[in-house]
């Protein structure tokens, strides 16, 4: 076995839209001035998620954004013990509830059509998930613990055994500076992984920065609480970059120091086709984006296309060599898009769920708007990755990045995870039971049956073969 080396150092609202479809109008008043309207699309980014390229290899940005009308965030009123405020039929927003039961996750809040109830206590699901799920971000957000309770509380999920965690050991601070756009990115990562697997350890890891050095630092901790304290689970990354010359290098940090019971996952970001970094690291599943469609009459999930913000594409640097060459790109290690490219360079995603800002998920959050509380609507692969990350950690398949069943207890890295997920696309049963195909829209790149550069795979139906 490729030696793997161990170490640690740690120390220890409503602002939503009120939609009929995916084309819904919304009201807005007010646009934080964190945040600039993005006028070619119908949703608004915040500074933390505007993309750079003079960024790449030197620091991430986020994958959230906002839905917008007239350029403007929209807002409604403060959840009561009644409900989630002024809120009519036809509202396009999505809930645990509803969430849970478009993807087939075991919920006590399933309705028929799977449409949303904004009432207290609607439900989501209540049980699944094991060891830990890590979310590695950038920055402070002061309130997670408390907006976390407050969210599992009014929906009526069940408590979350939650951890919040400085990466500070590298000595870039000693307490990581507040960032509202970092700290929306934190509420939605814990609040969405811990929907989709309420058993499991929720750790917020925090950087002292957004910088390159300061999030791989923290990825190197995440896995270490993940793997090293709870024995597995997953490890979610929202944010990244475009890609650059040298990213291989940091490859290993994505399930090569922690391999045996730990899946990695990363957004796919919200720039359209084209690939980005650290999605298309080979180790990791890359988390593409969807828009639900519902029937605007009552509300009803019909069915799901690609958002057009989703990214995917083929990596420029992450290419295909038939040698070890240190923990990065594709090769015999990383065989699972052969079937489909033969020796080719990696490609994105390899799973999706809902991002589209217009059926964008519910989060809580208080960190925006400096210790105001809000509900906010919420799109973006930021949303895919952390989901993504509870369905699999659900499963409990408890994969890793490494085969441990060769002869003597030892072998070779291997992405376990992605080699199941694109050994069904082959099978008439699994695939269709297992998955949804989603073959309408576009992101500019092709969007076609089974695989395709938007939602890879396709989306998750159930815990089997996850």
């Amino acid at each position: 076995m490729r030696g793997l080396s161990k170490g640690f150092i740690v120390t220890a609202a409503i602002a939503a839209f009120l939609t009929t479809s995916a084309m819904a109008q919304r009201v807005g008043n007010g646009v934080h001035p964190m945040a600039t309207p993005a006028e070619a699309h119908n949703w608004i980014t915040p500074a933390s998620s505007v993309a750079r390229p003079e960024d790449a290899g030197r620091r991430a940005h986020t994958n959230w954004v906002f839905g917008s009308v007239n350029g403007q965030i929209a807002k409604a009123i403060k959840p009561s013990s009644g409900g989630i405020g002024d809120i009519t039929l036809g509202t396009h927003y999505e809930t645990p509830s509803s969430m849970a039961c478009v993807y087939k996750i075991p919920s006590n809040g399933n309705k028929p059509g799977c449409v949303p109830s904004f009432a207290s206590g609607t439900g989501g699901p209540q049980t699944g998930g094991w060891g830990a799920i890590a979310l590695v971000d950038a920055y402070d957000n002061p309130y997670a613990a408390s907006e976390l309770a407050a969210f599992d509380s009014f929906w009526g999920l069940p408590a979350a055994n939650f951890i919040q965690v400085y990466a500070n050991g590298n000595g870039s601070c000693s307490t990581p500076p507040v960032d509202p756009g970092w700290g929306l990115e934190e509420s939605l990562d814990i609040e969405w992984a811990h929907v989709m697997a309420p058993k499991a350890t929720i750790i917020l890891v925090e950087a002292c920065s957004n910088s390159d050095s300061d999030l791989v630092y923290a990825e190197y901790v995440a896995g270490l609480w993940v793997e090293g304290y709870y024995g597995g689970g997953a490890v979610s990354n929202s944010w990244g970059s475009d890609e650059y010359v040298g990213e291989n290098a940091n490859d290993p940090y994505f399930g090569l120091y922690w391999p045996y019971n730990t899946t990695y996952f990363a957004s796919a970001g919200d720039s359209g086709c084209g690939a980005a970094y650290p999605s298309s690291s080979p180790w990791l599943v890359s988390a593409g984006g969807t828009t639900v469609y519902r029937n605007t009459k009552n509300n009803a999930f019909f069915v799901e296309g690609c958002w057009s913000g989703s990214g995917g594409g083929v990596s420029s640097q992450e290419t295909y060599s038939t040698s070890w060459t240190g923990g990065s790109n594709t090769g015999p290690w990383a065989n699972y898009q052969y079937p489909i490219f033969g020796q080719g360079n990696r490609a994105t995603p390899d799973l999706a769920f809902n991002a589209d800002p217009a059926s964008g998920v519910i989060v809580y959050d208080c960190a925006y708007y400096s210790g105001a509380c809000y509900y906010f609507e919420v799109g973006g692969t930021s949303v895919s990755s952390p989901a993504l990350a509870g369905i699999v950690n659900n499963a409990g398949n408890k994969l890793g990045q490494i085969d441990v069943f060769q002869i003597g207890g030892y072998g070779y890295y291997t992405p376990e995870e992605d080699n199941l997920l694109y050994s069904q696309l082959g099978s008439a049963k699994a695939y269709s039971t297992n998955f949804s195909d989603v073959t309408i829209g576009s992101n500019g790149c092709s969007v076609t049956k089974q695989w395709d550069y938007c939602t890879g795979v396709g989306s998750p139906r159930g815990l089997l073969g996850k």
